[in-house]
Formats: C-alpha cells, sequence, structure tokens
C-alpha cells in the first residue's frame, strides 16, 4: 500500500507541476510573445485563461457548499431523531 501511495503521489505532483507551467506560460508569458509566434497554437484563447479557474473555482466552491450543507442537514435529523427516541 505504501508503494501505490508514494507512486500515485508522484504521478499527481507531475500533472499538478505540468498544469502549472502550462497555465503561467498561458497567462503570463503568452502576451511577450509575437502574435504570429507558432507557440499560439498550442493554446487557447487568452480569455479562457480567466474563464476556465474562474469556472473550477465556482464548481468547487459550490460541491464544498453542497457537501457541509448535506452534512449538516444529516446531523440534524439525527439529532432529531435522538430527541423523539428520548421523549417517547
Amino acid at each position: 500500500m505504501g508503494a501505490s501511495d508514494k507512486s500515485l503521489g508522484g504521478v499527481m505532483l507531475l500533472v499538478a507541476g505540468f498544469v502549472f507551467t502550462y497555465y503561467t506560460t498561458w497567462a503570463i508569458l503568452l502576451p511577450f510573445f509575437d502574435a504570429s509566434s507558432p507557440i499560439h497554437n498550442y493554446f487557447p484563447a487568452r480569455e479562457w485563461a480567466i474563464r476556465l479557474p474562474a469556472f473550477v473555482l465556482v464548481v468547487g466552491l459550490s460541491g464544498i457548499g453542497f457537501f457541509i450543507g448535506s452534512t449538516i442537514m444529516k446531523e440534524n435529523r439525527k439529532k432529531a431523531q435522538k430527541a423523539k427516541l428520548r421523549a417517547a
């Protein structure tokens, strides 16, 4: 189990490094290249450099909020059931 955890962690680190390098090149370094440079062919339009992270942030925060809300609702149901059993 330890070796598979290490290999999974290594793969996740490599993917995160690649995504960071790609996004940094796309959002920060690309404007310094001439518009006719062939490097522009490897990247989507610049407007997506803002839209994509904003979308991921909204989806991620919504997922976290949904998880917290559902957990609170489940806990309140458990408390209500325990209170009913005590009252009965």
